[in-house]
């Protein structure tokens, strides 16, 4: 598991002696990893999906993905480059650097390509927090940690790669707390690579045994993806059954980077003929700022349930969704839409950045265009389903 909580409700239009007419899932990380499972393998169990934050290519997010930021933040085995007390200097940079607005939630974090090779330290200088500067090793690890985790060729290894603006998220995650401390990033990669994985046991293997080769990517999801991973793009029959499918990531997300869920999306609209035939069934919703499945520095609560159903039941196919920062009394201090991928809400009228009012919908064109030179693929045939046959553990090629 990707080691976070992950929830279901089911919602019942029920009357008298009236048997149930629709069923609806919600879940977050691995509760949107079973969510698209539903979709792809089991397409008339639910009228409704909500996959948020989903770790549904789960084998190569457990393995190269978190063992390519530890490996980074531990170059070369060594101390921890970064920690915790580095984040929050290291956040207003690339504000700065990406140029946010004043509420410092970027709101289209794709575009921004800043280099933290603009602040490294000069010679015998000295970062403090008037003047924020990186050591050479910083510059590296930041670089890796916003590139994504490649082969020997520069392919990417994983669909994604963290996010400028999310740095606040990954403490206690990508970075630890001292130098010499351990991440979590290094505990999830453990468990699946000792426990996970491979065939038997293998108890002495750490994120530091992940080779970043196209050898080793292709014999390590040629062990878990059938099983594990739910990255099957055709959603034909989920569409057939009438089902209807809201995605939704946090930008900041520290655990499951939300640049795979957007790839993913992608590859269901190459699948099920475009844009319109998507939308008209499969909608994603990025939140800027927003951690894993909640959290984080910009406004996270929302209502994906009354929209789930009404388009299940009414066909009101949600254009945005409000999202809202809501205190400790339950008071909304901020709200601002969220549109369908790939727009954003982006404050065109001037008004305060707290007010949804103020904000409309702004293609983000390097959504739109968003292409990754991936080793692997979204694809239909790769499923396997275990089973107890005979006393023994029989797997086999299919969806169900």
């Amino acid at each position: 598991m990707d080691g976070c909580t992950q929830h279901v409700d089911l919602l019942f239009d029920v009357g008298p002696r009236q048997a149930a007419t629709h069923s609806y899932f919600d879940g977050c990380s691995q509760g949107g990893h079973q969510g698209l499972t539903e979709a792809q393998r089991y397409p008339a169990d639910f009228d409704g999906i909500i996959a948020g934050a989903p770790a549904n290519n789960f084998t190569a997010l457990n393995t190269f993905s978190h063992a390519w930021t530890a490996q980074s933040v531990y170059l070369d085995g060594g101390p921890a480059t970064l920690t915790n007390a580095d984040l929050a200097d290291l956040h207003k940079a690339v504000l700065k650097g990406c140029g946010a607005p004043a509420d410092g939630i970027i709101a289209d974090p794709l575009s921004c390509t800043w280099d933290p090779g603009t602040i490294r330290c000069e010679a015998g200088q000295t970062s403090t927090s008037d003047a924020y500067c990186l050591t050479a090793d910083q510059v590296t690890t930041l670089r890796r940690i916003y590139a994504g985790p490649t082969d020997e060729h520069g392919q990417l290894l994983y669909p994604g790669y963290q996010l400028r603006g999310s740095e606040l998220n990954w403490a206690g995650i990508i970075t630890p707390t001292t130098a010499t401390g351990a991440s979590g990033d290094i505990s999830f990669v453990r468990e699946t690579l000792r426990y996970q994985i491979f065939d038997s046991p293998q108890p002495a293997l750490t994120y530091k045994d992940i080779r970043f080769t196209a050898a080793y990517y292709k014999k390590v999801m040629g062990l878990g993806e059938g099983m594990y991973d739910a990255t099957d793009p055709d959603l034909r029959a989920f569409k057939k059954a009438g089902g209807k499918l809201i995605l939704w990531h946090g930008l900041g997300d520290q655990h499951i980077p939300a640049v795979g869920t957007m790839a993913y999306y992608k590859a269901v609209e190459k699948a099920m003929g475009g844009e319109a035939a998507t939308t008209s069934f499969a909608r994603l919703f990025l939140l800027p700022a927003v951690a894993h499945c909640g959290g984080g520095q910009g406004p996270n609560t929302f209502d994906a349930l009354t929209a789930i159903t009404d388009w299940v039941t009414r066909g009101d196919a949600p254009d945005s969704l409000t999202a809202k920062s809501v205190d400790s009394s339950g008071n909304t201090t901020a709200a601002r839409p969220v549109y369908p991928f790939p727009y954003y809400a982006k404050n065109t009228t001037g008004g305060s950045a707290t007010d949804a009012s103020s904000y409309t919908p702004v293609k983000s064109t390097a959504e739109a265009d968003l292409k990754l030179d991936w080793l692997g693929s979204f694809r239909s045939g790769y499923e396997t389903v275990g089973n107890w046959v005979g006393g023994k553990w029989l797997v086999t090629r299919g969806k169900s």
